[in-house]
């Protein structure tokens, strides 16, 4: 009579009991003593098998990890030049904003510099006549400006740079020329033979606005130069101090 099996009555160990069983069986023959040369290789043939399972995964790990490793190192690296190029972007962005402020800078206090610089209303001359020179001659009991020694027909000069805003008679200064300048004062010129400029008109240093006479109020031909606060008679100030102040020798 036959007998059936039941099934996976014989069916072979799982690995956990494989290696329970294996435990087992090194503790029995460690106790005895006795370690056969058939349980050996044994052993070592299932271990090379669960260790041929187990090795590669450990090796991909390792390999993986040192490859994320790397490149966190990589973006690490990568993230601190492009700080440090950001860096020495912005350093030199603003060196070169600094150094295009410090040439307008530069510029700006150059060009006030020229239009704050004057010359000489008549040139190669001389003072003939000092501010506030006393005498019955003036109406006012002194001299309001200073004259210069100049022949009939001699070129007359804007000292710098501004608006003319009288040209014409003036009565005893004669023909007379008022110019009020960019830093907001101004000069007149008197006694002219003829006005070369007109009302609102531009006049840049050393520019000839006319030639110098005898008109007026006068005993022989000269140019008349006065500085003033405002552009009506009474608001002089010393021409000799005005004008050294701006660079003209007198």
């Amino acid at each position: 009579m036959a007998f059936m099996c039941a099934p996976g009555k014989h069916r072979r160990p799982g690995r956990m009991k494989r290696t329970s069983a294996q435990a087992a069986g090194i503790a029995a023959l460690a106790t005895t003593g006795v370690v056969g040369t058939l349980a050996a290789p044994a052993l070592a043939a299932e271990n090379s098998v669960e260790q041929t399972g187990l090795t590669p995964v450990i090796t991909i790990g390792d390999s993986v990890a040192e490859q994320i490793g790397a490149q966190a190192a990589a973006q690490k690296q990568a993230a601190e030049q492009r700080a440090a190029e950001e860096a020495a972007r912005k350093k030199a962005a603003e060196k070169a904003k600094e150094e295009r402020e410090a040439k307008a800078r530069a510029a700006r206090e150059a060009e006030r510099k020229r239009l704050n610089t004057f010359v000489a209303p008549i040139s190669h001359s001389y003072v003939s006549t000092g501010y506030l020179s006393g005498g019955s001659f003036w109406s006012s009991g002194s001299h309001t400006g200073i004259d210069f020694h100049a022949a009939s027909g001699t070129s007359v000069h804007a000292v710098g740079y501004g608006t003319v805003v009288e040209a014409g008679w003036g009565g005893a200064y004669g023909n007379q020329v008022v110019i009020k300048m960019n830093d907001g004062t101004y000069t007149q010129y008197g006694h002219l033979s003829s006005i070369g400029v007109s009302v609102g008109q531009k006049v840049t240093m050393g520019e000839r606005i006319g030639l110098s006479g005898a008109t007026g109020n006068v005993t022989g031909p000269h140019l008349h130069f006065e500085a003033r606060t405002t552009a009506e008679y009474g608001s002089d100030i010393d021409p000799v101090a005005y004008l050294r102040k701006h660079g003209v020798n007198v």
